[in-house]
């Protein structure tokens, strides 16, 4: 859809449901939060802070209406996630039957509840791909990080993932406490063979953003571990391809959040709410549509949630008259609420936005914090309250 395009469909967003439904795309990945039950406690989990109050779960046949609804519109991206996935006892029959409506299927594990044989009945019922995440290079650490005793295990599984045939796939999240470690965590993904190595610098929603003065890491480490994932990079062309991406704090100007509001993805959380990315039930004003009340045809064409910053319009300078906001959108509505509190604001992390001091002030308190002794400094809060731990001496 061009710039133009998106601008109409906005315009008549008011007068015409029918023609708008002519003007917006497709969804083409369907992220499918199956549950919020997560056996690790990570401290910059993306799951919003009160998940808790989440009791009752889509039920197998509600989750496969789903999938039948975004696949007769056109998805054909279908995520796996949670909390994690593996929790839910009907996990090989989802996967099962979204094969067989034609989907692309990812699951997106710590590998928790997984063992080799799990790993082959996923690959029987047609699952494509399977990403195992880590949450550091060293045992120590990425059990500390994870509440649990779990590196060995997923050493275990990231094995029985490449022996079943998979692509191997690792994702850490990176932040200032592990971010020193890049090059043995890539160490680690070469001596286990891995195909694809994601360094994903930690976004600041929800566990993450309650935790951010611990998390945010300095500028020099990052620029270190930019410089190692580059060497990597090099060294392993046409072996493993690596993807490192410098935190949106850091940046002159915001990623293109989601590809567009409302353009590309489509997130179902486990009790049925639609949402046009993951934090935005964070957002104000937002009626969070629920697949148990509307289709998801009407919820993607006609809801308000999902129109709200769909095209230009609804944008302030200086995003307005910006020449590259076919490029970012604005950058991040979740984002821009968090740190100015409306959503229709630039994304501060842009160096044009009034408000790009809010970022630099959190930097410089990030820097404040790191700089603190083990007495001093605040504890970082895990996703798990009562496992609450200072990690500022690691």
């Amino acid at each position: 859809m061009t710039g133009s395009d998106q601008n109409k469909a906005q315009g008549s967003i008011g007068s015409s449901i029918g023609h708008v439904r002519d003007q917006i795309r497709q969804p083409l990945w369907l992220l499918a939060e199956l549950t919020y039950a997560c056996p690790l406690q990570c401290p910059y989990c993306s799951n919003p802070m009160d998940f808790a109050k989440v009791k009752k779960e889509l039920t197998t046949e509600e989750w496969l209406d789903v999938f039948r609804q975004a696949r007769a519109m056109g998805a054909t991206q279908l995520g796996l996630s949670g909390g994690e996935p593996l929790t839910r006892p009907d996990l090989v029959e989802l996967v099962t039957e979204a094969r067989k409506m034609g989907f692309y299927t990812n699951l997106i594990t710590s590998g928790i509840g997984m063992d080799a044989s799990k790993v082959s009945e996923l690959k029987e019922a047609g699952l494509d791909h399977i990403q195992v995440s880590f949450q550091a290079s060293s045992a120590d650490l990425n059990d500390l990080i994870a509440g649990t005793d779990a590196f060995k295990h997923k050493i275990e599984m990231a094995k029985a993932v490449k022996a079943n045939g998979y692509p191997m796939v690792l994702c850490f999240v990176t932040h200032r406490h592990n971010i020193e470690q890049v090059d043995e965590i890539l160490d680690l993904a070469i001596s286990l063979e891995a195909d694809y190595v994601e360094l994903a610098t930690t976004q600041y929603y929800g566990w993450a953003m309650h935790n951010r003065d611990q998390l945010l890491p300095l500028k020099e480490q990052l620029v270190e571990a930019e410089a190692i994932a580059h060497r990597y990079q090099e060294e392993q062309k046409g072996n493993m391809k690596i993807y490192y991406v410098v935190p949106d704090y850091y940046e002159e100007r915001p990623k293109a959040c989601m590809n567009g509001w409302g353009n590309v993805f489509l997130t179902v959380t486990p009790d049925g709410t639609a949402l046009p990315c993951h934090a935005a039930r964070e957002l104000p004003g937002m009626t969070l549509p629920n697949v148990k009340d509307m289709s998801i045809e009407e919820i993607w064409h006609g809801s308000d949630d999902f129109n709200k910053f769909r095209g230009f319009d609804w944008m302030t300078e200086p995003c307005r008259s910006c020449d590259e906001k076919e490029k970012d959108f604005g950058g991040c509505r979740c984002q821009a609420f968090m740190l100015t509190g409306d959503p229709a604001n630039t994304d501060p992390v842009c160096s044009k936005s009034p408000n790009r001091h809010i970022v630099d002030e959190a930097i410089a308190t990030g820097r404040l914090e790191s700089e603190k002794t083990e007495t001093e400094a605040k504890a970082l809060v895990f996703r798990n309250p009562k496992n609450s731990k200072l990690i500022s001496g690691l």
